[in-house]
């Protein structure tokens, strides 16, 4: 099999992740923090490394909280949750958001009755940055939540102009890395980012079931999720710790041994250099084909692997699976958990794109089997 769904999650991963959960699995595989024997000991010293890596490749101060949660679903809820937000709050996202932002958001303010904005973009599918200028000095906002990457288009947004803008009005800026951590460079230090979330099985090229958020500025959140966490087992309150307050239930070991691998063979400039090759490579083999839509942003420099395209008179659905049964190529087909800008793709009538993620391990050989592949589709 040919796989192009990078952007749901990377796979393969690299050896060593697997190498490092089954030896976790086998050797390591008990209840960190809830004890003080030896292997206890070695899984807590195994967690403390995975977050001193991860504060390492953002930048962060020492002192910044690295919250491990199941996956960035989880820790989007905690910190949308926790934020104080009130029935004046002014709230924007970007329309690139996935319903780990936008379902949660309009949830909670379904329930306070504060106001969601989405970030002003220009024709080329870009944020318009003068527009977001207006739009913030009209309606100063309170929270600015926006994801790195597009999940749906590949653009990488602008969220050093977008955070600073915000700030005049010492907005809180959540950033979701889902898409770019491990793959766009990222410095807390100068993008104003207050909290920044994470999935551990997408870029950063670990497993599935560990993902979180790095609260850099130590903004104080409300907990979300409650029990126990091996520490001040008597107090009904959880502990007053700026990790171990978000941190209830037993931890993903496992997991975080993957991640902890993944993060030791993570070369950024690298993955970035790779995926930004074959991904013009893919581009340029694209525009030979007939009868193909391809969404892009403008400025191709502010793109990564992931393209989204239709067929004329073809569902989405239906590509993607003669591109599965005919050529055993997979890629996603849909709306992609991102219901803003699939409005302004205004692509309901193929049932959404068929995207194509690229990762570290695909080739041009990859590449030229789906140009072949969507070639003769094409052509019957």
């Amino acid at each position: 099999m040919i796989y192009l769904d990078n952007a749901a999650t990377t796979f393969p991963k690299p050896e060593s992740v697997y190498v490092a959960m089954d030896k976790a699995n086998r050797e390591l595989g008990i209840n960190a923090g809830r004890g003080s024997y030896k292997l206890a000991r070695e899984a807590s010293e195994l967690i403390a490394d995975t977050k001193r890596r991860l504060r390492d490749i953002v930048h962060a101060d020492i002192d910044s909280a690295v919250v491990f949660s199941p996956s960035i679903t989880v820790a989007l809820n905690q910190v949308i949750h926790g934020i104080s937000f009130n029935k004046n709050s002014i709230v924007y996202v970007s329309p690139y958001e996935h319903n780990a932002v936008a379902r949660t958001i309009h949830n909670v303010s379904e329930k306070i009755g504060f106001k969601v904005k989405l970030l002003p973009i220009d024709s080329g599918y870009e944020i318009d940055l003068d527009k977001t200028r207006y739009e913030f000095s009209k309606e100063k906002p309170s929270v600015v939540i926006c994801t790195h990457v597009s999940n749906v288009t590949g653009y990488i947004l602008p969220i050093e102009e977008i955070f600073r803008e915000a700030k005049k009005y010492e907005a809180i800026c959540v950033l979701d890395s889902a898409q770019s951590l491990g793959l766009v460079p990222i410095d807390v230090r100068n993008n104003n980012v207050d909290i920044l979330a994470f999935a551990g099985h997408k870029t950063l090229y670990g497993p599935f079931g560990i993902g979180g958020f790095i609260n850099v500025s130590g903004i104080e959140l409300e907990e979300y999720i409650t029990g126990g966490t091996g520490s001040d087992s008597l107090n009904l309150d959880m502990p007053n710790h700026p990790e171990g307050k978000y941190e209830a239930a037993s931890n993903n070991i496992v997991a975080i041994a993957g991640l902890n691998a993944a993060l030791e063979a993570l070369d950024v400039k690298k993955n970035f250099e790779h995926e930004r090759k074959i991904t013009e490579y893919l581009i340029r083999r694209l525009q030979t084909i007939k009868n193909v839509h391809m969404y892009l942003p403008n400025d191709l420099e502010q793109h990564v692997g992931i393209i989204s395209l239709t067929f004329d008179g073809l569902k989405s659905e239906d590509v993607g699976m003669i591109l599965d049964e005919d050529f055993d190529i997979a890629v996603r087909t849909g709306f992609h958990c991102a219901p803003y800008i699939h409005e302004y793709l205004r692509d309901k009538s193929s049932l959404g794109t068929v995207r194509i993620g690229l990762g570290q391990f695909n080739t041009q050989y990859d590449i030229d089997s789906i140009i072949d592949a969507l070639k003769q589709i094409a052509e019957e």
